[in-house]
């Protein structure tokens, strides 16, 4: 209780940085010599010490092949020669990982305990990160371009999940991304889930975006329907950036039933894994980009699907699937399905699937893309009310 306690007043008054003293000070209340956190950087290829912290205690640490990246990729409890690597989690967002010397691995209660310290941490990191810039500094390997700025400063978190229902998106580069974004919300039993890909790239497609963006949500929140969602913003790109167009998913699942209805902007279809199958693709386009719907007067197509349990659906930019390797071969929606069968046969959690197809295009181009490039997974597990979880 001690160690929450200084954790705690930190909380009312302190700041991301001084994080890492204190965790210093209340490391003997938790049967340890030392503590430190270690945040993932934007890329998700490193684990870097929270600023404030002690050079000597801590040191970055790649995802690949070591204790606190396993910790962080499978978001469990990992102990390797006297440090115990406990995930950061803020809800299913993955912040990094928190690491213990202890002497021995801990037994069931006292890890539990343990976990609900690094909950705690990690609600302190996110409550913490408007007031200052430490966790900024911390997770850039790279000077950040005011367009990427701009569109990380208008996301949501990466990943989050409500009953048994996860979202979870990546962007690349990530230290430069301009036209592509992501959204979502959840709503009583249904869940938002857009997808854009802004013409364009540097501040002119980030200012398309933003206002692509924040059109979308004024709708949601306005209780619009898909329909009327798609024609606002389509009013409103083609007001205030005319001539230029965004193509997009627009979409809402009803968590309850599993019903999914969406409109297709000029975007590539979803693909739909079930039972380690890929599914027939669902029809696309149903309307035309956002921007050009006034060139036609009939309304956009909203196509609804019954999902099953279990059902993944991956929602992506061209980025993804054009990005060329040095002979110029696509990497193409083949090699997309073939990559999603595989990490979802092989049951690995929906944010770390994302993050490793990310590096796979990444790796692909050679480490130059030429585009952006930005994917989205959801999947769909029903969840009985008032059943134990």
């Amino acid at each position: 209780m001690e160690a929450v306690r200084r954790l705690m007043d930190l909380r009312h008054r302190g700041r991301a940085e001084d994080l890492p003293a204190v965790l210093s000070s209340a490391a003997a209340f938790l049967d340890a010599d030392a503590a430190s956190v270690l945040l993932i950087d934007y890329a998700q290829l490193s684990l870097c010490p929270l600023r404030g912290t002690d050079p000597v205690m801590a040191g970055p640490q790649a995802v690949e092949g070591t204790a606190p990246g396993q910790a962080f990729t499978t978001a469990r409890a990992v102990w390797q020669d006297g440090r115990l690597w406990l995930p950061l989690l803020h809800g299913a967002e993955r912040l990094g990982v928190l690491g213990l010397s202890v002497r021995a691995y801990p037994g069931d209660n006292a890890l539990r305990d343990l976990e609900v310290i690094a909950a705690l941490v990690a609600e302190l990191i996110f409550s913490r990160m408007p007031y200052g810039d430490a966790v900024e500094h911390t997770r850039r390997r790279l000077p950040m371009q005011l367009a990427a700025e701009i569109i990380w400063n208008q996301l949501p978190p990466l990943t989050f999940a409500v009953d048994g229902t996860v979202i979870t998106a990546v962007l690349e580069p990530c230290y430069d991304v301009g036209g592509d974004a992501f959204d979502y919300a959840a709503n009583g039993d249904v869940l938002h889930v857009a997808l854009f890909d802004t013409v364009g790239h540097g501040i002119s497609a980030s200012d398309l975006t933003t206002l692509t963006l924040n059109t979308y949500r004024n709708a949601r929140r306005s209780g619009l329907s898909l329909t009327d969602t798609y024609r606002s913003i389509d009013k409103w790109v083609h007001a205030r950036h005319e001539g230029s167009f965004v193509t997009a998913v627009l979409a809402e699942l009803d968590t309850t039933t599993g019903v999914y209805r969406r409109i297709s902007a000029g975007h590539p279809a979803e693909l739909l894994v079930r039972d380690g199958r890929a599914m027939p693709p669902l029809p696309t386009p149903t309307a035309l980009p956002l921007g050009l719907g006034h060139m036609r007067t009939r309304g956009p197509g909203v196509t609804e699907l019954a999902l099953e349990p279990g059902d993944a659906l991956v929602l992506y930019t061209d980025g993804i699937t054009e990005a060329r390797d040095e002979n110029g071969a696509l990497f193409g929606a083949e090699r997309l399905t073939e990559f999603a069968i595989e990490a979802l046969r092989a049951g690995i959690p929906a944010p770390e699937m994302m993050r490793r197809l990310i590096h796979t295009i990444v790796s692909y181009e050679n480490g130059e893309l030429r585009d952006d490039a930005t994917a989205a997974m959801l999947r769909w597990r029903p969840v009985t009310r008032g059943a134990v979880r």
